[in-house]
């Protein structure tokens, strides 16, 4: 952008007096014309392990996703048994302050039923109730076995989710390799490499061969980057993306090295504020499970938050691990994880002053980029799922959800009886006392 013909953005200086570029740190914005400040925002990383841990329920019998929103964990389920308990209670209780009159109102009815539920305390009252000396039973019986009903369906309602959601552990069984298993993890692997800036593919220089090995070993040597993967360049809205994509590759590679430079072009520097990259894995023809690791660079994206432009003969570093995972409770299913290991990076600017002399030198026109991705082969992680799902423990916990249900509102029961007959004992007691006071006072 000639600086004669339009004034400079903000965030921005002018070098080679007619040419303007955005201070360290900032990205030129084309469609606006305007220097942004590069931000990081939310989580630098993110990882999937390309395998669904969630239930897997047929989806005719009901949306589980839509169950799942509503119960995160069995503490949904006690709250609503907590809620459905202290409104049954409290209706009971609202019941009580009715007038029975004559025995013909609705609360005396609903007094009535109430009593006819209990189910857990008094079993024979519907047959007492035959005799030909009738007593109506109190209602606290009825009351408290239909709270504890409601209290058993809800806790084994929790031991039902609690069953099906963690019905069995994952165990992974780490084991060292060989040669043949590691032949065996053919994965479609494609890599995404975004240097962020107002650069183009135009910038792009030297893309077309990689290293494979260990440095200073005998078997350390350079290929054609196409006899390992297709790779090309696309221009996006963040700058030019570097993409190689390998079908079924070998993963005899302990290390690989594949390297690229952009370097000056007219009117447009090579210089970039950062990085963005997304690996993924698959098995060849399986898109169900993919597992990818993308993220953000920023510096040093962990300690140094300054803003920064890169540029310079220094490399910038970006390695990777794959850590072959064998999947035995998914059909033998083999996937080579990415991970992001370590950001190195190159020869970088925090200067506006530094960075003008940069661009009006010659020397310093390009930002050499490498991937680096090695292979962990020592060992081989095997994932398999253990079942702690057992129809004895199932029925000893139904026994003892059923059992503790009772206990407590039979201990409810006992002691609001205990105290009705005390309470009741006592007033006969005065009333006693006060007809004998009143029939000595006649005497």
């Amino acid at each position: 952008m000639a600086a004669h013909l339009r004034p400079c953005p903000a965030n921005s200086f002018v070098f080679n007096s007619t040419l303007c570029a955005c201070n360290p740190g900032y990205v030129l914005n084309s469609t606006t014309n305007t220097c942004n400040l590069f931000k990081v925002d939310g989580n630098v990383l993110m990882m999937e392990t390309g395998v669904d841990y969630s239930l897997n329920w047929p989806v005719s019998i009901f949306s589980l996703e839509s169950l799942k929103k509503f119960t995160q964990s069995e503490a949904v389920f006690l709250e609503a048994t907590l809620f459905m308990l202290l409104s049954w209670l409290l209706f009971c209780f609202l019941i009580r302050l009715g007038k029975l009159g004559d025995g013909r109102t609705l609360w005396f009815q609903i007094r009535w039923w109430i009593s006819r539920l209990d189910f857990c305390f008094a079993t024979r009252h519907w047959l007492d109730d035959q005799k030909v000396v009738k007593k109506r039973k109190t209602e606290l019986g009825g009351t408290f076995s239909v709270a504890a009903w409601i209290l058993f369906i809800g806790l084994l309602a929790a031991l039902l989710y609690q069953i099906i959601s963690k019905r069995s552990v994952e165990v992974h069984n780490v084991r060292a390799t060989n040669g043949p298993d590691l032949m065996s993890f053919m994965n479609d692997m494609e890599f995404n490499i975004t240097t962020i800036s107002s650069m183009s593919c135009s910038n792009l220089r030297n893309l077309g061969t990689f290293v494979s090995r260990t440095p200073g070993f005998p078997d350390y040597s350079s290929h054609s980057l196409s006899t390992f993967a297709n790779y090309s360049c696309h221009n996006s809205s963040w700058g030019p993306t570097v993409i190689l994509k390998c079908n079924n590759c070998p993963i005899i590679l302990d290390n690989l090295y594949i390297s690229w430079q952009f370097v000056d072009i007219p009117n447009v520097p090579a210089t970039a504020v950062g990085f963005r990259f997304n690996l993924t894995a698959k098995n060849h023809g399986d898109d169900k499970h993919v597992s990818f690791i993308s993220g953000t660079l920023k510096n040093t994206s962990n300690k140094d938050d300054r803003p920064i432009t890169f540029r310079g003969a220094k490399v910038n570093i970006l390695k990777f691990n794959l850590f072959p995972r064998l999947y035995n409770n998914l059909h033998g299913l083999k996937l080579l994880q990415p991970l992001f290991h370590d950001f190195i990076p190159g020869s970088s600017i925090f200067e506006s002053s530094q960075l003008r002399t940069s661009l009006e030198s010659n020397g310093d026109g390009l930002i050499n980029t490498t991937l680096f991705v090695h292979l962990l082969s020592a060992y081989i992680v095997e994932i398999d799922n253990r079942n702690i799902f057992g129809i004895v423990g199932f029925l000893a916990d139904l026994g003892g959800l059923y059992a503790i249900s009772i206990a407590i509102f039979f201990y409810w029961l006992v002691q609001v009886s205990f105290q009705l007959r005390c309470t009741l004992l006592t007033l006969s007691v005065l009333l006693n006392s006060y007809y004998t006071f009143n029939s000595l006072q006649l005497m």
